[in-house]
């Protein structure tokens, strides 16, 4: 299991999730591993025809063709960096349940995943991918706690301006 032969890195191009990356491409050039960085495109539910006002099949087909190049570009960088990397794109209504899956088939031995930082309801409505991951995953999971996402605090002055308007 230690070293890991093959990290696997989710990614949804967000700051938390470049930074899982970050993490795994150390870990990958530390213990000379092989680094999976895999986004899972959000399948698109099917509209009646009188209904749909869009394409599904083609908005997928574009969020998936916008994937691959950015995570081609990510590639290019890593591989600059000496880390040897490759990527993966999955399609899924449940974006853990995918994480998981490309997992077991790709034989991975560790996953860095990050949080989003949501807290209280928004996590409740939200779900959680990172903590389905963890425990559901065949696998060691190095989970990265992202800073909670909260409201920016409003201060005195604008609250003072706002009620005397």
């Amino acid at each position: 299991m230690l070293p890991p032969k093959l990290i696997l890195s989710p990614l949804d191009f967000s700051d938390p999730s470049h930074e899982a990356l970050n993490t795994a491409a150390d870990l990958a050039s530390k213990f000379g591993s092989e680094l999976l960085v895999v986004h899972v495109v959000p399948m698109l539910p099917r509209l009646p025809s009188p209904a749909a006002i869009f394409n599904e099949g083609e908005y997928e087909q574009e969020l998936h063709k916008d994937a691959v190049a950015r995570l081609n570009d990510i590639m290019l960088k890593l591989t600059a960096k000496g880390v040897k990397a490759r990527s993966e794109v999955g399609t899924a209504n449940d974006v853990g349940m995918e994480i998981i899956r490309l997992a077991e088939s790709n034989g991975v031995d560790l996953i860095v995943i990050s949080t989003h930082g949501m807290t209280g309801w928004h996590r409740l409505a939200f779900g959680s991918v990172a903590e389905k991951v963890v425990r559901m995953a065949g696998c060691p999971v190095l989970l990265l706690r992202a800073e909670p996402v909260e409201k920016p605090a409003v201060s005195a002055a604008v609250r003072t301006a706002t009620v005397s308007s």
